[in-house]
């Protein structure tokens, strides 16, 4: 009877610990996270389009973007219908277990957690490519005024992804793999700083990206953009930590012991 009684207080702290690391309802955490994830998957399409329709081709897309399509095609070939499918969510889950070895532990959960967060991002990129591919056809930016703003859209589209993701790590619902990484590496290695955070994480796509140039001898999606979204993006993050929904702090924050 001891022993029962003595347990109690344990569960009890445990589930209270648990409801404190929460200061906002459900309701408000799914709107928050439908917003970022609509947010996300546009401003990876802005890199996406913008890099296909400028000539020269110097743009390039968001990192991550640019290095999982770019070994997509190096295995699957350019003219699989499903490669770009197939190297978002294997790369993606491959990351999500790369995640349990930073945190030293296997979390299930998590890991469909990062798997459910691809279903309905990738549904929103290729929805979100299928507009605009259609609206631009076949029209190419080429004079200076319109190269310049699709300049300014690429970098728009990589201010529109490090925004979400700031939304999505605070409410911490389910996170892409790869952002699942930079909120592990920011505060279980690097105190909370966002920029030093995301340099590091940029380490796998760069392998990635690395493997398919020397499997196809070739470098594509990889630009302006690129470069922008490599030294800026995690600076974005963290002004949008601050600017943005300054309200929302970071949920249930769980980066391992």
């Amino acid at each position: 009877m001891a022993q029962k009684t003595a347990q109690k207080p344990n569960n009890k702290s445990k589930l209270s610990k648990k409801a404190a690391n929460r200061s906002i309802s459900m309701s408000a955490s799914l709107a928050y996270f439908a917003f970022s994830l609509v947010l996300n998957a546009l401003g990876n399409v802005l890199t996406i389009v913008t890099s296909a329709h400028i000539l020269p081709a110097f743009l390039g897309s968001a990192y991550w973007t640019a290095a999982q399509t770019n070994l997509g095609y190096a295995i699957l070939g350019r003219g699989s219908s499903t490669a770009l499918f197939w190297a978002f969510l294997v790369l993606g889950m491959l990351i999500s277990f790369l995640n349990a070895i930073l945190m030293g532990k296997l979390d299930w959960g998590r890991v469909l957690g990062n798997f459910a967060f691809m279903l309905p991002f990738s549904l929103f990129i290729q929805w979100f490519a299928n507009i605009f591919n259609n609206m631009l056809g076949g029209y190419h930016a080429t004079s200076l005024p319109m190269i310049i703003l699709f300049v300014i859209i690429n970098f728009v589209g990589v201010a529109f992804i490090a925004t979400a993701i700031s939304i999505y790590q605070r409410v911490n619902l389910v996170l892409h793999p790869a952002d699942d990484l930079m909120q592990i590496l920011r505060f279980k290695y690097f105190n909370g700083k966002a920029a030093i955070a995301m340099w590091v994480s940029y380490i796998p796509p760069t392998l990635m990206g690395i493997i398919a140039v020397i499997m196809t001898h070739n470098l594509e999606n990889f630009g302006l953009g690129t470069l922008f979204a490599f030294l800026f993006q995690g600076n974005i993050t963290g002004f949008a930590d601050r600017l943005i929904f300054p309200n929302l702090k970071h949920q249930a924050v769980d980066v391992g012991k």
